[in-house]
């Protein structure tokens, strides 16, 4: 007789049980291959898979047959699989079959009518959809397409919004100190801590040393003062839509802040300034037009034509780096920013997609010159700008 505890047991019959469910829904197709058959929650879980990635569920595609999808070109029958899907999965797997359904299916067309608006979950790349439709989304969806944005870029603002004002509040306060304060004006703990290598070893019988302070350390005086100016500029091409996304609730959050400058520039092979719509990312987001060509030398000398104060001033290029415009043209003008003393940032992608496709010949010569070019996540995005206030070393992610 076996033990229970025995660790080479064969499992349960109840353990492979559940194995061959778990491999049934995994692989698919008819019961046969498993000798597993779906019934109740399961069954109709693996329905809503075969629609989309098994041609309805008829099993395997033939060798050599492309796989297709089962929801066909009905607007109810698609609004039910959302419906399904929604019910059988948890949010984060729905908002990646829905992404795969737009790319599978041409659920862009569906998304024209409200009805299917309101039944998807919204995501990032939902929104990067809707824009990339822009003016051929119909006047009867786009107050629904405006809400799905609206609460897309409120999540992010709520996730996003304390932690940057935090880092990059509290860069600003530390780029703002000034040596010669008014006396009213000294940071005496940091002016202690500055001078402590002037201490006096006390000599009276009070015991009681002195420290030096050779050098003062304070505040400037007008906290409300700009002290720091910040130009994003957005490749809005269509491969650059979940950047753009997170760019501009960056912005917004940005242009906030009291003492920091931000605008927002947002370009194709024209440029168009978005600085004026900071004051709500919905608007910054249906100012853009997603697709079209690359003209990065022209929207950099945009951007330089803007910059009245070079030293303090924080440019970050958010874009693939695909030029289309003058490639030894927008080399030579991120040279004379640097050499002004603008501080150069060129973002590969600000997203949490993973590794983004980019022209390698351009970051390299970017970073020749300097300036750093990598793919950045939203979560990492409030350190590399609090970093580049202060003119420190930049956090950049780790590489594999």
């Amino acid at each position: 007789m076996t033990s229970t505890t025995d660790p080479d047991a064969r499992p349960t019959a109840e353990s492979d049980d559940e194995r061959l469910r778990r491999w049934r829904l995994v692989l698919g197709g008819e019961a046969d291959g498993t000798g597993c058959r779906l019934a109740g929650r399961d069954a109709a879980m693996d329905r809503a898979l075969a629609a989309l990635y098994r041609g309805g569920g008829a099993g395997r595609p033939e060798r050599g047959r492309s796989r297709t999808a089962g929801l066909g070109g009905s607007a109810p029958q698609v609004a039910r699989w959302l419906g399904d899907i929604r019910e059988y999965f948890p949010t984060s797997v729905v908002q990646l079959m829905q992404q795969d359904a737009i790319e599978r299916l041409g659920l862009a067309q569906l998304l024209m009518e409200p009805e299917m608006l309101e039944a998807v979950e919204p995501d990032v790349h939902l929104v990067g959809t809707l824009l990339s439709l822009g003016r051929a989304l119909p006047e009867t969806t786009r107050e629904t397409a405006r809400a799905v944005v609206r609460k897309v870029v409120a999540d992010l603002e709520r996730r996003i919004a304390t932690r940057t004002r935090s880092l990059v509040g509290g860069a600003l306060d530390r780029s703002a100190r000034v040596n010669r304060p008014r006396h009213r004006d000294i940071d005496w703990d940091r002016t202690i801590r500055a001078n402590l290598k002037n201490y006096i070893e006390p000599e009276g019988a009070d015991g009681r040393g002195t420290v030096v302070p050779e050098r003062l350390v304070g505040y400037a005086r007008a906290s409300t003062a700009v002290t720091k100016e910040v130009i994003l500029c957005i490749d809005q091409s269509g491969s650059m839509a979940a950047s753009v996304v997170h760019s501009s609730v960056f912005g917004a959050v940005l242009a906030s802040m009291n003492s920091l400058r931000t605008r927002l520039v947002a370009f194709d092979t024209a440029v168009v300034d978005l600085t004026d719509q900071l004051s709500d990312p919905v608007d910054v987001l249906f100012g853009v037009q997603l697709g079209g060509g690359t003209d990065i030398n022209r929207a950099l000398a945009y951007c330089q034509s803007r910059i009245t104060r070079p030293a303090d001033t924080v440019v970050v290029l958010i874009s693939d780096l695909y030029e289309g415009g003058i490639r030894d043209g927008m080399l030579k003008r991120v040279a004379a920013m640097k050499a002004a003393g603008v501080q150069f940032i060129a973002l590969l992608a600000l997203s949490d997609e993973g590794a983004p496709a980019y022209d390698r010949g351009h970051a390299a010569a970017l970073a020749a010159l300097g300036a750093p070019a990598f793919a950045c996540t939203p979560d990492l995005f409030p350190e590399i700008m609090a970093a580049a206030i202060q003119k420190l070393p930049l956090p950049l992610p780790e590489t594999g």
